[in-house]
């Protein structure tokens, strides 16, 4: 604590008004003394020696004349080994911990250590007295689950140090001394497992920032192959209520090539954060057989918290990100939903009476928005290793539409476009993202090229479909028509994919590959049928055939004799094959 001290003037739902007797800082971390309870609030606007906080908790009980404490401190949080499978609120509360306290309610003002102090970690060492090291550099290391948890020097020791004293192998905890630095003063300056570091300030302890290049593969054909996310790249989820966002995130979760999970359960209705925190301890993660929440971290902040506790609970979880990604680790952060979160900032601006932009939200929201994504990446540290952060954020916008501030302020900054349609879902095609909305700007598994020519036949399946509907299948040629029961093909067999079969719910890049060769033997495919029903009868049989395949195992005797008759079906229809079709299978092949 500092010196500054100060009573407040006024309240405002979560924004308290602190006539202030000292120095304070934007971003600085103080508690309203309500009795024998300190609420947490964070300074958000500088006045003079007035200040307007905002407080994480509920404000009932505040009055004017009620005495408030400085920090001095940036709002932080506890960075070491102990975070994987932990579930936190926007404050890095260990929310199990704190319910074991207070009960299944919610107590204002119980704060709680985010790493057990009680544990210890099987201490080995990596430096000897005498080396230089710099913030970031790696004092030991500790086991942690699967992973070998780097020890480092913490990220807010700039300059340069010697080490002075190293403890030996042995067991330790978080806050037991591990290591004395010595800096170029010759002070000595002990360190520990763990140390803090401000939410709001990225972590930039790397060597270099690359170009995010090589696809992040999801198991999910939509997204490997059509629209794909690299790793360190971002990508949002667009998407009406109840058309799968939280669903495809928890697919994407347990399938994709990542290291470590942290989900940032950002305002979401307490129901659909209950069924999570229910679920991800009962997931498997296949990379291991064990639970899905040994490599996971939840960061959950209901609707019915404080707005304020919104915007903390995205911060926190891409700081743990970033301090993941420095051990070279691959980590993918899942945030659900930025539209809450912007709906805090809208309120919190409206009680700072800013002058409000697009639909009331601030006119800062796009650069907020910005700088929240840009802390993804792919980088190369001091050592030579890499590491990523890959950013997808779900977008809720209000009767799916598109066109609000959130998602076009969304869509400026991320890489990939994964917009899910209210049809589709409604047509039970899951995953509801719509092939002719959605983009991406990365590299997938098959050149995009390749990709682009099938997926013509989307689009022009798509516009001879809506002509159908006006002048009816008779008015429509043989040849368009067999363009449509193409695009109708694709999708079935290739864009939607049963997350309930074991198989079909995981597919490798090779089976896509394999399986996107087969599709492109139909699209480029000549027919001659002798008239529509007997070529949607071709199609309806080939299709089921598809479909029959996606269950089996790949590679076993079964999908071996299913491929050949596949095979055969199609060659005996086919009477010839587009030549850039067949270019496109031979470059695959």
């Amino acid at each position: 604590m500092t010196t500054s001290k100060g009573s407040v003037t006024g309240v405002n739902g979560n924004m308290v008004t602190v006539r202030v007797d000292g120095a304070v800082s934007m971003n600085e971390v103080a508690y309203i003394v309500l009795g024998d309870k300190k609420l947490k609030a964070e300074i958000i606007r500088v006045r003079g020696d007035l200040v307007q906080t905002q407080v994480f908790e509920m404000t009932k009980g505040i009055k004017v004349g009620t005495p408030v404490e400085f920090t001095g401190e940036m709002l932080a949080v506890e960075l070491g080994p102990g975070l994987l499978g932990k579930i936190y609120d926007g404050l890095q509360n260990p929310l199990p911990e704190v319910a074991m306290k207070t009960g299944n309610f919610l107590e204002p003002g119980v704060y709680l250590d985010a790493l057990p102090r009680d544990a210890k970690w099987a201490w080995t060492p990596a430096v000897k007295a005498g080396d230089k090291v710099e913030r970031a550099d790696t004092l030991g290391t500790v086991p942690e689950g699967a992973f070998t948890h780097r020890v480092m020097v913490p990220f807010g020791m700039f300059g340069s140090y010697t080490v002075k004293s190293v403890k030996p192998a042995g067991s330790y905890g978080v806050k037991d001394e591990v290591a004395v630095l010595e800096d170029e003063e010759g002070k000595a300056v002990p360190v520990t497992m763990m140390f803090s570091w401000p939410v709001k300030r990225a972590v930039d302890c790397y060597a270099e920032r690359l170009k995010p290049v090589e696809p992040m593969v999801t198991k999910n054909r939509i997204i490997d192959t059509f629209f794909p996310v690299a790793k360190g790249g971002t990508y949002c989820i667009p998407g009406p209520f109840g058309a799968g966002k939280t669903v495809l995130q928890q697919v994407t979760s347990r399938n994709a090539d990542v290291d470590i999970v942290i989900i940032a359960a950002c305002g979401e209705r307490a129901g659909e954060v209950v069924e999570t925190l229910k679920e991800f301890p009962e997931l498997l993660d296949p990379k291991t057989g064990k639970s899905l929440m040994e490599r996971t971290i939840i960061v959950c902040n209901t609707s019915s918290m404080p707005v304020a506790a919104r915007e903390a609970s995205v911060y926190t979880a891409v700081t743990m990100a970033e301090y993941y990604r420095q051990m070279g680790l691959d980590v993918l952060l899942l945030a659900d939903s930025t539209s809450r979160w912007a709906q805090a900032m809208r309120e919190m601006s409206g009680r700072l009476e800013e002058i409000p932009g697009e639909e009331a939200f601030p006119a800062y929201l796009e650069s907020v928005i910005a700088s929240f994504y840009e802390r993804a990446g792919i980088v190369r540290l001091k050592d030579g290793q890499r590491g990523s952060v890959t950013i997808g954020g779900t977008v809720s916008p209000a009767g799916g539409n598109f066109e609000e501030p959130v998602t076009q302020a969304t869509l400026k900054v991320v890489g990939a476009f994964h917009g899910l349609s209210r049809e589709r879902s409604d047509a039970r095609k899951y995953p509801a993202i719509h092939p002719l909305e959605s983009w991406s700007k990365y590299r997938g598994i098959i050149a995009a090229e390749h990709v682009a020519w099938a997926h013509w036949y989307l689009e022009r399946g798509s516009e001879v479909g809506q002509m159908m509907k006006v002048v009816g299948e008779e008015g429509t040629s043989i040849d368009d028509f067999l363009i449509y029961l193409k695009g109708e093909f694709l999708d079935a067999v290739y864009l939607q994919q049963n997350s309930f079969d074991p198989v079909d719910a995981s597919v490798a890049p090779e089976r896509q590959k394999a399986m996107f060769i087969r599709a492109l033997r139909v699209l480029g495919g000549s027919f001659e049928f002798r008239d529509k029903e007997a070529a949607r009868a071709w199609f309806n049989k080939l299709r089921q055939m598809f479909l029959d395949m996606n269950s089996l195992e790949w590679g076993g005797e079964p999908m071996k004799a299913a491929d050949k008759d596949l095979l055969g079906f199609i060659a005996d229809k086919v009477t010839g094959l587009d030549p850039k079709a067949a270019r496109i299978i031979e470059s695959l092949e």
